[in-house]
């Protein structure tokens, strides 16, 4: 895997997103702060056809950590990009934090 170094953890937000450029690709990053624990998927939204994911809501459905697009509301799961409402995917990254730094695995 390469990693790339996206922002520092103090950059992010705790409970909201925040979106990252990566050559051509928007991600967007999530942190779940009680865990200390970071989210990356695409800030693409595939129903309504705008990078706009990082201004969704995040909220818990079922015990898993969702966020819900601004535009439709679709819920997506943040670990594994499926959506709960619909038949797409987003696509995900694996994280890390290491020295406040947060990490994101290109595919």
């Amino acid at each position: 895997m390469n990693w790339v170094k996206v922002c520092s953890y103090h950059d992010l937000v705790p409970q909201a997103g925040v979106a990252a450029l990566i050559g051509d690709k928007q991600i967007a990053l999530f942190l779940e702060s009680e865990k200390k624990q970071v989210f990356a998927v695409s800030n693409w939204d595939p129903i309504g056809k705008a990078n706009v994911l990082s201004r969704g809501l995040m909220t818990d459905v079922a015990g898993k950590l969702t966020v819900a697009s601004p535009l439709y509301k679709q819920r997506y799961d943040l670990l594994t990009g499926e959506c709960l409402d619909d038949d797409v995917t987003l696509s995900t990254w694996d994280v890390k934090l290491e020295n406040d730094s947060v990490w994101i695995a290109l595919k």
